[in-house]
């Protein structure tokens, strides 16, 4: 068995899952340490009083982001991956099968923390972000082409630390948009806050 074909034609259930209760589906991607749970918990105290949020947390171990997530004030559900490497779209079809998402809400899933093996995967999400920080180099779009190629967002996270870190801005969203030219950027600081009011413009001109 094609476990891509496989993978893609639960992918498109999924998606029309999301479709007909018009939720807003969100793959977030990163490497480990880039900041995805962080901006997930402001983005959850943020908005939480006027959208419904939901989030399904990957990792190969430990329910701490879940947990995290919880006591942010959204409904999370943990999936374990053991040592694989990568959410797909049945741990997704089984999730969903666990978690009631409402109607017309943001669902948020927070992938393994991989550059690698999440970007083969459709999960039936209606938009991909990838999310890289300051810390990691400017090189990342070049070393992982395929994740870049396949995101609609990049949101480059802890740009307080950008007088400490060795990190071209301009130099990393030209080697993105050499890959992906609709590719569209986000500078953060998910510890100051700046650029989550962007994240959120950007969040509110999603359709399903």
């Amino acid at each position: 068995m094609d476990i891509l074909s496989a993978n893609n034609r639960l992918a498109e259930r999924n998606r029309g899952y999301f479709e007909g209760k018009q939720v807003l589906s969100l793959n977030m991607v990163s490497s480990p340490g880039s900041g995805k749970t962080t901006i997930l918990e402001k983005t959850i105290r943020d908005l939480i009083a006027t959208r419904k949020i939901f989030v399904i947390e990957g990792d190969q171990q430990t329910a701490r982001d879940a947990e995290r997530i919880e006591k942010s004030g959204a409904p999370a559900i943990q999936i374990n991956t053991g040592s694989g490497c990568h959410l797909d779209a049945k741990m997704i079809h089984l999730a969903l099968k666990k978690m009631e998402v409402e109607n017309n809400a943001i669902l948020f899933i927070e992938n393994v923390g991989n550059l690698v093996c999440p970007a083969l995967f459709d999960l039936g999400e209606h938009k991909r972000v990838v999310v890289i920080s300051v810390t990691e180099g400017d090189d990342k779009p070049l070393k992982y082409p395929y994740m870049f190629q396949s995101s609609n967002l990049c949101i480059i996270n802890k740009t307080d630390l950008l007088p400490y870190v060795d990190f071209d801005v301009e130099l990393a969203v030209s080697n993105a948009r050499q890959l992906n030219p609709d590719l569209e950027f986000i500078l953060m600081s998910s510890k100051t806050g700046d650029g989550m009011q962007e994240w959120y413009q950007w969040l509110g001109k999603q359709g399903t």
